[in-house]
């Protein structure tokens, strides 16, 4: 009789992996897609960008919501229960774009879609550390997920300028992802999960996020990647606004300046995941987001001329910072709490998702400018840069990671 790979044997591991990361991929496809969906909405329905915007915004609170109070759902009923969940939601969300035809209707998918992605994300998340033996495996793992995330960011909006050159309605971008969700299911269902920490002894309801939410760790990391992201959304929201108009030498790189920041994030997180395994954490993320903040002060300084190039190449310094962030935030708690940190982790950052495009965008319209709304970004910057850097001179979790890898990252099987 043939033996079964066990759920800890090596091949199951990989299997486990590669779902986590495809899921990742998957999702990425639609919600870097919608800067391309919310012209065809203003189109469509005659609105202004603040009311088309609300496509942004639905998913985010969603994605925002459902990390924070469900989060906990992978603690109490298991990470395949919790993924399975959260990906037959956002199937079901997805092939309802094909059902309707309002405003109101699609902002509802859309925010339902994001609760969707926040279930069966800290799932992920949480199953992560179920497959780690380590919290450097931890943070070498998220980084290749996240790097999938790069992928399907690219191929996401790709798909969709297809369609829509071909006179096929963006709704279609959802059903695909929605079929490729259905296949994530069906291998999810069969795929065998390690035995998860024992939640016996904790608290598995909403008092889990009061729990996590008083670990001092896990708020100082929730905050390093609200910080990030409102760096981050700089580039993708702001950008293309930021280089409208210009005509200079790097016009080329003007117009592909999107394509070559998410390429530039996407292999980075690759690269990420390698120097991890060679290099202290802590250093490479001092190191980054150093060259972060020297690309966006030399966009300021050097005007557009310069942020042409210096702020799309921040891409490639921003690939490890926010996977290993994360990275760390949840394991600074046990496993059994590790979907209710994810969710907290997540909450901050969908919040700084919605809050920091919107604060760019006041102060540039009330300075004048878009430029006025990159030096706020560069401000966040510099504070994520002197919150890594003193991070990685007193390094306050090393003794907690220590104590993880000792007591908790260790593989059970039935």
């Amino acid at each position: 009789m043939m033996h079964q790979a066990g759920p800890g044997s090596r091949s199951n591991m990989t299997a486990l992996k590669i779902l986590t990361y495809l899921m990742f991929a998957m999702f990425a496809m639609t919600t870097d897609s919608v800067g391309i969906i919310i012209p065809e909405i203003v189109k469509t329905f005659r609105l202004s960008l603040t009311a088309a915007g609300s496509f942004q915004y639905a998913t985010m609170a969603g994605i925002a919501l459902s990390g924070f109070f469900l989060g906990h759902l992978a603690d109490r009923y298991g990470r395949k229960s919790t993924i399975l969940i959260g990906l037959t939601l956002f199937a079901a969300s997805s092939f309802l774009f094909l059902a309707g035809n309002s405003f109101v209707f699609f902002c509802a998918l859309m925010a339902l879609s994001g609760i969707a992605i926040g279930i069966f994300k800290t799932g992920a998340l949480a199953l992560i550390g179920d497959i780690s033996r380590s919290t450097a495996e931890h943070t070498s793992i998220m980084n290749w997920a996240e790097g999938f995330f790069g992928i399907g960011s690219i191929f996401g909006p790709a798909i969709l300028s297809q369609l829509l050159n071909r006179g096929i309605p963006w709704h279609w971008l959802y059903v695909i992802a929605g079929g490729m969700c259905v296949l994530l299911i069906l291998t999810a269902s069969a795929a065998r999960y390690p035995k998860r920490a024992s939640a016996a002894a904790e608290h598995t309801d909403f008092s889990s996020i009061y729990a996590v939410m008083k670990n001092r760790y896990v708020l100082l990391f929730s905050l390093g990647a609200f910080l990030y992201v409102a760096v981050e959304v700089a580039i993708y929201v702001w950008m293309p606004t930021l280089l409208a108009g210009y005509s200079g030498p790097g016009k080329w790189v003007a117009v592909y300046s999107i394509s070559i920041f998410f390429l530039l994030r996407a292999s980075g997180r690759f690269l990420g995941a390698w120097m991890l395994n060679r290099l202290s954490w802590t250093s490479v993320l001092s190191i980054c987001s150093g060259m972060i903040l020297a690309c966006f002060a030399i966009s300021i300084v050097g005007g557009v001329e310069w942020g042409v190039y210096s702020l799309p190449l921040s891409g490639l310094f921003m690939s490890v910072i926010y996977p290993t962030i994360n990275s760390k935030g949840i394991s600074c708690v046990p496993k059994s709490q590790h979907g209710g940190a994810a969710g907290v982790i997540l909450f901050y950052t969908c919040l700084s998702a919605v809050l920091a495009p919107l604060a760019m965008g006041a102060v540039s319209d009330a300075m004048g400018g878009p430029i006025y709304g990159f030096m706020l970004a560069t401000g966040f910057a510099a504070l994520l840069f002197l919150g890594l850097l003193l991070n990685g001179v007193f390094n306050p979790a090393g003794d907690v990671f220590q104590r993880a890898d000792r007591n908790d990252y260790e593989l059970k099987t039935p």
